[in-house]
């Protein structure tokens, strides 16, 4: 009897200590993304200033979301999203991306 005491409170002990390494595990992977995100960021507003990039880098303005930011040309408005890897658009960046090519952009003044 005491056998089976002793081993149910080994099973209960490792348990809790798997219990306890999945939770660490989800808070890691959480703060890594948490500080890739950050990362992503902060260099997306230096990428107008690095050699590849096409057109005039004091023309660019960050806006951050849910698109990185406008480029400002004499001839056109251009809305820019970096991307890097193989990261994707999100879902609002494609309704974004969406929106410009049914031409559903307008300018508008609004005075207060």
């Amino acid at each position: 009897m005491l056998d089976y005491v002793i081993l149910v409170l080994i099973l209960i002990i490792v348990i809790i200590i798997c219990w306890k390494l999945l939770e660490q595990n989800r808070k890691l992977r959480f703060e890594k993304k948490s500080l890739s995100s950050k990362y992503g960021k902060m260099t997306e507003q230096f990428l107008p200033f690095l050699k590849g990039y096409p057109y005039n880098e004091q023309n660019f303005r960050f806006i951050g979301s849910p698109i990185d930011g406008i480029q400002f040309e004499d001839d056109k408005i251009i809305i820019v999203e970096f991307k890097v890897g193989d990261s994707k658009l999100t879902e609002k960046q494609k309704r974004v991306k969406d929106l410009v090519e049914k031409k559903k952009v307008r300018f508008e003044e609004i005075r207060m």
